[in-house]
């Protein structure tokens, strides 16, 4: 189904992305590709569909051929009969003002008769299980069902192989399992060949036939799933999470490890009493009380639309709230926004407009008259960037841009870091150096709130948990919180960054 023979993708001249690669998939496998972030795991996904060579500024070399057809004689839109391709942020290709519109909108633009066009949107729509969502607003839907949706979009193409660019990223549990069973599904009930890409190797691995690795454009592993997975020593070196079990419940799974020593209580950086916001669609939070202090590692869990985003927003000055009030400190609310409150967005490219990744970095601390090399070199070091200092953070990976983001909001030195789901495009190995080095901030005074999905990364790190479900707060892991000695937090905070 899928014939690919020495494929060299290059990016602005002498980089290589994928680096003589071959692969063969045959008709009804379900594959799993990993590999380090950076690897190029998109770029090989972008040359399946025709994005690459047809819609790039990448240049190609090598044979690329899905259902017998070469990509580079056919079109993107004549592909997309054959390769559906769902990417990492699925609202980037949402643009239909309602999910049945989205849905009809590949076969429409196809010519193909109206009666066809409902049939092939009804299917899609069943076969991914949101016919109850046919009359929403695109806009208004959670993460995950935005990933089926984007699903069921290119599903009613008809195409004979199923792309999938991190789909379960930034979903819950739930989220997961349902995007997980509809492609299980559709390859049991309609016989697609499936390329799922993923970090998260437990989940995808448990319906997985196959896995392959990459590493510098490159393919090092190919094989059975289990075989694969079995090479444990080899997927740790590469950065890459040994798939755990999945079965256990999250009140039993989050203990946090780490247990702060005791000291006197502190005055919180920001305390949000009384709080309630939302959006044109509706009220999202009600009621929130909460307080981050000096020191803190704080993380919020919770399912997709509980509100978890709208905390950051309101914390980082971005939306004001409704009702109640978001109070900072006396010694930070002289400061601006920017260097009271850090956030990183779930979607990297939001907060990216530099030229270069040294000029990103550098932007934030030029404006407020905190530039300092030495600072910089360190960032650019801990986030692994350093040797990507010179790129367009535009033709890096989406891990990569993460990172790139992350590294300009540290050179501001905030008060307060809000990382909203930073694992996107990330491998174990880089996140775990990025949130070690975090860490290390963290007990120099550095307050982190952290958002995310990913129970592993809560266990690790977190020293209080708090929840968000129906727009409300509990409290399901109070570790010491707020009890800590904090000496000389910001003079601690510059040495550690190199100032």
């Amino acid at each position: 189904m899928i014939q690919i023979k020495d494929l060299t993708v290059r990016y602005h001249g002498d980089h290589r992305a994928i680096d003589g690669l071959s692969l063969s998939v045959g008709p009804g496998e379900f594959v799993l590709l990993t590999g380090p972030s950076g690897c190029g795991k998109s770029t090989l996904a972008h040359c399946l569909n025709g994005l690459i060579p047809h819609a790039s500024q990448a240049a190609m070399a090598g044979h690329v051929a899905v259902d017998g057809v070469s990509t580079a004689e056919q079109t993107v839109a004549q592909m997309a009969t054959r390769v559906g391709l769902v990417f990492q942020n699925p609202s980037t290709q949402l643009f239909g003002s309602t999910v049945d519109e989205e849905v009809a909108f590949g076969p429409r633009n196809l010519g193909l008769p109206p009666e066809e066009v409902t049939e092939r949107a009804a299917f899609a729509l069943a076969a991914t299980g949101i016919e109850h969502l046919r009359e929403r607003d695109t806009k208004s839907l959670s993460a995950g069902e935005q990933q089926r949706v984007g699903i069921a979009a290119v599903l009613s193409m008809r195409p004979k192989v199923l792309v999938l660019d991190e789909p379960t990223s930034n979903l819950d549990v739930k989220g997961t399992r349902a995007v997980l069973e509809t492609l299980a599904h559709l390859r049991r009930e309609y016989g697609l060949t499936i390329l799922i890409i993923e970090h998260r190797l437990a989940e995808a691995g448990a319906l997985a036939n196959r896995v392959v690795v990459m590493v510098e454009g490159k393919i090092l592993l190919d094989g059975p799933t289990q075989t694969i997975f079995r090479q444990r020593e080899v997927l740790s070196q590469l950065g890459i999470r040994y798939p755990e079990p999945t079965h256990k419940e999250l009140p039993r799974l989050i203990r946090p490890q780490r247990v702060p020593g005791q000291g006197h209580a502190l005055k919180p950086l920001v305390e949000m009493s009384g709080v309630q916001a939302g959006y044109d669609t509706g009220l999202v939070l009600r009621d929130i009380n909460l307080a981050v202090y000096p020191q803190e590692f704080v993380a919020l869990v919770g399912d997709n639309g509980t509100g978890k985003t709208t905390v950051a927003r309101l914390l980082a000055g971005l939306l004001k709230p409704q009702q109640g009030d978001v109070a900072w400190n006396d010694e930070l609310r002289q400061l601006p926004l920017g260097r009271r409150a850090g956030l990183l967005f779930q979607d990297p490219l939001q907060q990216l407009f530099c030229d270069s990744v040294q000029e990103e970095v550098t932007f934030g601390p030029d404006n407020f008259g905190l530039r300092s090399d030495g600072k910089v070199e360190t960032i650019l070091g801990v986030t692994g960037l350093a040797e990507l200092r010179a790129r367009n953070p535009y033709a890096l990976s989406v891990g990569q841009q993460q990172r790139v983001a992350l590294a300009s909001i540290l050179a501001l030195e905030p008060a307060l870091l809000i990382l909203d789901e930073p694992t996107m495009g990330q491998d174990w190995g880089s996140l775990s150096r990025v949130m070690d080095f975090l860490t290390r901030l963290n007990g120099h005074g550095q307050a982190i709130l952290l958002i995310t999905h990913d129970h592993k990364l809560v266990c690790r790190y977190a020293d209080r948990i708090l929840m968000l479900e129906d727009g409300k707060l509990s409290n399901i892991a109070p570790g010491a919180g707020p009890s800590r000695e904090v000496d000389e937090r910001r003079e601690s905070l510059h040495e550690v960054l190199g100032a």
